[in-house]
């Protein structure tokens, strides 16, 4: 019978390998991550072991061996001790999650829907599975299965009241060609120099992640600034994702060779430039700039003529920063809204202003004040 693992002994040492937010303690993580402060936490990363049940070696067609996970740390003696482990490393992060923080937590067919349950039972809020579609999948040897081609994430909320969580919805839909983000990732293997390797040229931990596929979940939930942890560090992904995003980290691991390497290797990251970490400015954040400060700062003068972008409609400016088309006078929204005959209108983005370049939003005008007030 295989003993149950829930991590080191209470008298194996600690040790925290440190940078100013950046650290990895050696020991289990259920007793660290109950030294954390309660509420502190914005972000939470798990992969825990899969407990992949693998009955003896795994070999391929021509009889040479499978480097599979048959570390003691995937050991579990049954399934009952598996979601005793499970419980108490998510109580662990619960305590230490703020209310609006969120949780991920990867695995497979093997671990994964009893993870989901047991989250469910201690009153995490799921939001999304996403699914991890790996573009170079190991094939199965046996051919007696589908081919393993994904892995499962769960997305939660601490709870089902929870709000404010973070989202970063429109930064997600920019960056793919202003389309909706999807719960489906390709995403290829670690593989190549991101690999880490011992002296041996072996791989280092056996399920290292692929920085790309943290970069998309702290990219997706988590702001710069944010404290991100990880109670089961490994060879240190989130870690070195969560450095060069500008997020503060913490990772727990009870491995001292695990530990080291992810100790190394974050060490030498480094962080992006701020400009290129500020947060998505969404229409709703940004500062509100009425059209009368156009009117105020001399951007459009009183007795301008306003048009549509086909320049057949024209609406004149008044001193007091109300528009007139005919008779109707009102804001750039309302009048724009009757030059449509529409229910609704967004003037900023109807109306324009004739410049010698032609004609320019007037959107684009209150982006410059915008951005002055940035400045």
């Amino acid at each position: 019978m295989v003993e149950s693992r829930r991590g080191a002994s209470a008298r194996a040492p600690r040790t925290n390998f440190e940078s100013p937010s950046h650290r990895i303690t050696l020991g289990d993580c259920v007793a660290e991550m109950s030294k954390l402060q309660a509420g502190s936490v914005d972000l939470v990363f798990a992969d825990p072991p899969y407990n992949l049940q693998l009955k003896g070696d795994l070999k391929r067609p021509d009889e040479s061996h499978v480097d599979a996970v048959d570390d003691d740390w995937d050991k579990f003696d049954s399934f009952s001790a598996y979601d005793d482990f499970t419980r108490a490393w998510l109580l662990a992060a619960r305590r230490a999650m703020k209310p609006s923080a969120t949780i991920w937590v990867i695995g497979s067919y093997h671990n994964i829907f009893r993870v989901g349950a047991i989250m469910q039972d201690l009153g995490f809020w799921l939001l999304n599975d996403i699914v991890w579609r790996k573009s170079n999948p190991m094939p199965n040897f046996r051919g007696r299965r589908f081919t393993n081609a994904h892995e499962t994430m769960i997305w939660a909320a601490r709870d089902e009241k929870a709000k404010g969580y973070t989202f970063n919805y429109e930064a997600l839909k920019a960056a793919n060609e202003d389309v909706q983000a999807r719960s489906d990732w390709l995403i290829p293997l670690c593989t190549g120099e991101e690999r880490l390797k011992g002296a041996d040229g072996k791989k280092v931990h056996p399920t290292q992640k692929p920085e790309g596929l943290l970069a998309r979940v702290l990219l997706s939930s988590s702001k710069p600034g944010d404290l991100v942890i990880d109670p089961f560090n490994g060879t240190g992904t989130t870690g070195a994702v969560a450095k060069r995003l500008g997020r503060s980290y913490i990772g727990f691991e009870r491995d001292k060779t695990y530990a080291k390497a992810a100790e190394a290797r974050i060490a030498a990251v480094e962080p992006l430039p701020e400009e290129s970490l500020a947060p998505f400015m969404t229409a709703r954040e940004a500062p509100r700039v009425a059209f009368s400060e156009l009117i105020e700062r001399g951007m459009i003068m009183p007795g301008t003529k306003l048009f549509d972008a086909k320049k057949k409609l024209g609406a004149l400016v008044r001193a007091d920063g109300a528009i007139m088309l005919g008779d109707k006078v009102g804001s750039i929204h309302r009048i724009g809204a009757v030059a449509q005959g529409a229910q609704a209108c967004n003037g900023w983005t109807f109306w324009h202003v004739e410049t010698k370049k032609g004609l320019r939003l007037i959107d684009e005008l209150r982006a410059e004040i915008r951005a002055g007030m940035a400045e």
